[in-house]
């Protein structure tokens, strides 16, 4: 999943809960997912839904996109799991102790990487693993 489409990457947090929930053994990755998904319990509803893959989520429709958040959730995971951009699991496990709630910290790193995705598109530049860190640094 180098560079799924929208649907591919639903359809992954999908067929990961469908699994779960059937007891049906899972990947590597979609055992990381779920742990998110778990996590997450008011979005279960959504991945149950039948029309997830094609909903619309956008910032008018005064709904957050539980997809993005799962991803995020999981990029950040991934993220920690080899250290990239470097630095990120030392800031990380700092935060994590500062809020003593390993969950909350993961949440105000979304934002800063919502926040790096962002400028990376808006300037169509590569996200600036730099100043990412120094975001997560100063919450």
């Amino acid at each position: 999943m180098f560079d799924p489409s929208r649907e591919q990457a639903r359809a992954f947090f999908i067929d990961a809960w469908r699994k779960y929930c059937g007891r049906i053994p899972c990947s590597a990755l979609e055992d990381v997912a779920l742990g998110i998904v778990l996590q997450h319990p008011e979005y279960h509803a959504v991945l149950e839904d039948p029309d997830a893959l094609a909903r619309e989520y956008t910032p008018e429709g005064g709904r957050a996109n539980p997809f993005l958040h799962l991803a995020l959730h999981l990029a950040i995971e991934e993220q920690l799991s080899i250290d990239q951009p470097p630095g990120i699991r030392a800031a990380f496990d700092a935060l994590a102790a500062r809020l003593a709630d390993r969950h909350e910290a993961l949440h105000r790193v979304l934002e800063c990487l919502g926040e790096t995705i962002w400028r990376a598109q808006r300037t169509a530049a590569p996200p600036d693993g730099a100043a990412y860190l120094e975001c997560i640094r100063h919450l």
